[in-house]
């Protein structure tokens, strides 16, 4: 939805300027090759579509892990053992049809008692923790350091210098697509009286004949926007969500006055301030989706015949609701880290990140105590489209650029994502990437999973991209429970498939191997062939 909005803001600079719009400009589809070099003629079919991740790049010709293949002939009916996976994320839908079969059950505590069974420091901690309580909207970190004067006076300025554009894009945002719904609105009531009918196609337009002038730039809109790929009813609800989407950073991300904390009653920013939150991880708000989008594409119930089928199998899900509409808050990730190692999960995943940290080393210190306990941590690289090998492109938590100088975690694995088209634009175009600030590349835009009230939908994101490579690290350490994080780690990377050609990133190109660590994408069926060489000493 925020790609097609954003065509709505370079068709509004036409429009809103006299109305200079015609039915002629349209967008192109990506160009799509095979691993060598000949291209997909047919387009993906909606099944494919709506499983593409799990394809296979040589027999389907599209970047998928090879999942499918993985299952029919490495996995086969191997079971496994179970292995804890914590998401670390906004809430989920405990009680989807495709997760419920799956979490984690804390073997010491007594759910709804409220008592702290196990003396870990967490009551009715169940399936996980919620660290946000009853709160779901914040600031973004930025707007928290200079509302609370954060950190030292170069921070402080950094942070200001960061938030008032922002102000002025939602600002300016909110008016453009004001304008542009109530242009848009106004032309299809006209064109339904001229046609005598509710709904039309672009075919429609094309056959009528303007009486004016003005018909003729009512028609000229409305092609423009049929064109982008859509019907207009569903176009004028986009932009209506495009005007509560600004209109919310308005009213919190970026409001200086917002206080998203106080119904948690802790401070945020005193890491000893303890014994806050509640045991109840689940999601609060029919939007708060993220997380349960997440946890399905690692881990969706594969065997139950329903929705989806996740990357992993034997997977027990752990939830720590600790991702907000708005920046997370250093402490609680932190505290989450330590409470998913310490409750014994063998990986994490961390679909989140943000631009400023004032108290980074306290997530740094939690990553190296998932390092000592062998405990892989897979995180999201952003989507800002930026290269993170830059000081001034960061986005935390990150090992890249650690605190003190010292080589980075091997624990640690960032994930950018990939489009569904193999080929020079399979790099999604808000991926970040970096030679040293991301790991390697993986499904994750266009990616059909889970939702709020078992349902499903699709959504993009390298927040998609690290699950499925969370769910490939679950599942090797489910059927090779031998090998450590730092080896599973190792295995992934090594066994990517490399991309023998070049992939764009905004208007240059560049091999893979300029773009991540590895070079490669991730691929779940050579990754347990190598998984397996490693585990038997072959």
């Amino acid at each position: 939805m925020k790609n097609f909005l954003s065509q709505f803001l370079a068709l509004g600079s036409l429009c809103l300027l006299g109305m200079a719009c015609s039915s002629t400009a349209q967008l192109s589809p990506p160009t799509s090759a095979s691993l060598s070099t000949s291209s997909r003629i047919q387009p993906l079919s909606e099944k494919e579509s709506l499983r593409w991740s799990h394809l296979d790049p040589i027999q389907d010709t599209v970047p998928g892990m090879s999942v499918d293949r993985a299952y029919a002939e490495v996995v086969r009916k191997r079971k496994g053992s179970p292995v804890v996976v914590a998401i670390i994320d906004s809430g989920i839908d405990l009680a989807h049809e495709d997760l419920q079969d799956l979490l984690w059950k804390n073997p010491g505590e007594i759910a709804g008692d409220g008592l702290d069974n196990d003396q870990n420091g967490y009551i009715d901690d169940v399936h996980g923790y919620n660290f946000l309580g009853e709160s779901y909207y914040e600031q973004m970190e930025f707007v928290r350091i200079v509302s609370k004067k954060l950190g030292d006076v170069t921070l402080q300025q950094k942070a200001k210098a960061h938030l008032e554009p922002k102000l002025t894009e939602a600002k300016t945002a909110v008016l453009q697509y004001q304008q542009i719904e109530q242009l848009v609105r106004t032309a299809h009531q006209t064109i339904q009286k001229k046609l005598g009918k509710e709904s039309y196609k672009l075919e429609d337009l094309e056959n009528y004949t303007p009486q004016n002038e003005a018909e003729e730039q009512v028609l000229g809109l409305l092609a423009q926007v049929m064109a982008m790929g859509q019907d207009i009813p569903t176009a004028l609800t986009d932009l209506q969500e495009g005007i509560s989407y600004f209109q919310s950073q308005l009213a919190y991300n970026l409001n200086l006055a917002f206080d998203g904390r106080k119904p948690v009653g802790d401070n945020p920013y005193d890491i000893k301030d303890l014994g806050y939150g509640n045991g109840n991880p689940s999601h609060q708000l029919e939007e708060e989706s993220h997380g349960t989008h997440v946890a399905g594409i690692l881990a969706a119930n594969r065997h139950n015949k329903k929705g989806i089928k996740g990357v992993a199998k034997n997977v027990k899900l752990m939830a720590l609701r600790t991702v907000p509409d708005g920046d997370e808050y250093d402490k609680d990730i932190a505290l989450a880290i330590r409470y998913a190692v310490d409750q014994g999960a063998k990986v994490i995943n961390a679909s989140f990140g943000k631009k400023f940290s004032p108290n980074a080393s306290w997530v740094q210190d939690a990553l190296r105590y998932a390092a000592a306990k062998d405990v892989l941590f897979v995180h999201a690289a952003g989507n800002d489209g930026l290269d993170l090998d830059l000081p001034e492109n960061s986005n935390y938590p990150n090992d890249a650029y650690s605190l003190n100088g010292t080589a980075s975690e091997d624990n640690y694995l960032s994930v950018g994502a990939l489009t569904p088209s193999y080929g020079p634009d399979m790099i999604a175009s808000f991926s970040n990437y970096g030679k040293k600030g991301v790991d390697l590349f993986a499904p994750g835009d266009e990616i059909y999973s889970t939702l709020p009230n078992s349902n499903y939908g699709v959504e993009g994101g390298t927040s998609m991209a690290a699950p499925a490579v969370a769910g490939m690290a679950a599942l090797i350490r489910s059927l090779y429970p031998q090998l450590t994080a730092v080896q599973v780690k190792r295995i992934i990377l090594d066994s990517g498939l490399s991309v023998p050609m070049k992939v764009r990133v905004g208007e240059q190109e560049f091999s893979l191997a300029e773009l991540c660590v590895s070079g490669k994408i991730a691929n779940l069926y050579t990754a347990l062939l190598l998984a397996d060489s490693v585990a038997t000493g072959k």
